[in-house]
C-alpha cells in the first residue's frame, strides 16, 4: 500500500489519517500539539519529528491545517524535500488564492498537487463519509482519488486548481445560511405555540426540508443524531462556519458577487462568536436568536 504523510493532527486530521490506516496505508504523521500526538500513535500513525522528516519517505502529502498562510508555510518547507512526482493533497479550508498559490509551490518542485476540501464534519471525519471537493489537473485527480476513498463517502472533482476551495466556501454559505432559516423557524414555532416535533414533521416532509433540518436539526429531539440532543457539543464549531463566511465573503468581493444574505449570515455568526460562543457547534445560533446570552 501507499506511504503517506499526515501534517495537522487535528479534529478532523486525527480521525481522517486513522481511515487511512484501517486502509493499510503507512501514515507518517506530525503535529504541533503533543495531545494530537498521542492520539495519533494509538490510531496506528508513526509520529515523526517534524513535518520535513514526514514528507521525506512518503508518496503522497495529506495537509489538514487552519488557513492558507499555514498551507503556504508549510508548503514551502516541505515540498523542497519531497519526492519528485509525490501526491500533495491538501484538504484545509482555504481562500481560492492561496490554494493556487500552493499548487504553484508544488508544480514548482515537480510536484502533483490537488486541493480537496472536506464537508461532514468531525462525525464523518470518523465514519469515513466526507465529502471532497477537488481542484486540480485531471492526472492528478485520478493519483488522488482512490486515496481520498477511504476517508469519503463521495469525491467530486470540481475543476482546476482552486475549484475544490471555491465549492466549499460556496457550499458553507448555503450551510450557514440554511441554519439560521431553519433555526427562525424553530424560534418563530416557539412563540407561535408549536411543538418542535410538530413543525420538524411538516417541514421535514414539505418545501422547507434541507440539510439543517433534517440532518443537523437545531432543537434537541427530532434528530437525535444532532448536536442539540448534546448542548451543542461541536460536530462543527461556530468559528469555523465563521471562518468559512468570512471567506465566501473575500470571494464575493473579490468576484464581484452580490451576497446580502452570506453577508447577513456572517454578521449574526460574528456575533454569536463575540458572546463566547466559538467553541459551540454552529447550530447553537439558535439561542442567539432567542435572546439569550449565555
Amino acid at each position: 500500500m501507499t506511504t503517506i504523510a499526515f501534517i495537522g493532527l487535528g479534529n478532523m486530521g486525527n480521525p481522517m489519517a486513522a481511515n487511512l490506516v484501517k486502509a493499510g496505508h503507512t501514515v507518517l504523521g506530525f503535529d504541533l500539539v503533543p495531545e494530537n500526538l498521542a492520539t495519533a500513535k494509538e490510531h496506528g500513525i508513526t509520529v515523526m519529528a517534524n513535518a520535513v522528516a514526514a514528507v521525506k519517505g512518503a508518496d503522497v502529502v495529506i495537509t489538514m491545517l487552519p488557513a492558507g498562510k499555514h498551507v503556504l508555510s508549510v508548503y514551502e518547507d516541505i515540498a523542497p524535500n519531497a519526492r519528485k512526482g509525490a501526491l500533495f493533497i491538501d484538504s484545509s479550508t482555504i481562500d481560492v488564492e492561496s490554494a493556487r498559490k500552493a499548487h504553484a509551490i508544488a508544480a514548482k518542485h515537480g510536484l502533483q498537487s490537488i486541493d480537496a476540501p472536506v464537508s461532514g464534519g468531525t462525525g464523518g471525519a470518523a465514519a469515513g463519509t466526507l465529502t471532497f471537493m477537488a481542484g486540480g489537473s485531471d492526472e492528478a485527480f485520478a493519483a488522488a482519488e482512490p486515496i481520498l476513498q477511504p476517508m469519503a463517502g463521495r469525491v467530486v472533482h470540481c475543476g482546476g486548481a482552486g475549484a475544490g476551495q471555491a465549492a466549499k466556501i460556496c457550499n458553507n454559505m448555503i450551510l450557514g445560511i440554511s441554519m439560521i432559516g431553519v433555526a427562525e423557524g424553530f424560534v418563530l414555532a416557539e412563540r407561535l405555540g408549536l411543538s418542535h416535533q410538530a413543525l420538524y414533521d411538516v417541514a421535514s416532509t414539505s418545501s422547507g426540508q434541507c440539510w439543517s433540518l433534517t440532518t443537523y436539526c437545531p432543537v434537541p429531539g427530532p434528530v437525535p443524531a444532532s448536536p442539540a440532543n448534546r448542548d451543542y457539543k461541536p460536530g462543527f464549531a461556530a468559528a469555523l462556519m465563521l471562518k468559512d463566511l468570512k471567506l465566501s465573503q473575500e470571494a464575493a468581493q473579490s468576484a464581484g458577487a452580490v451576497t446580502p444574505l452570506g453577508a447577513e449570515a456572517t454578521q449574526l455568526y460574528a456575533l454569536f462568536n463575540a458572546q463566547g460562543h466559538a467553541g459551540a457547534d454552529f447550530s447553537g445560533i439558535i439561542n442567539f436568536l432567542r435572546g439569550n446570552k449565555s
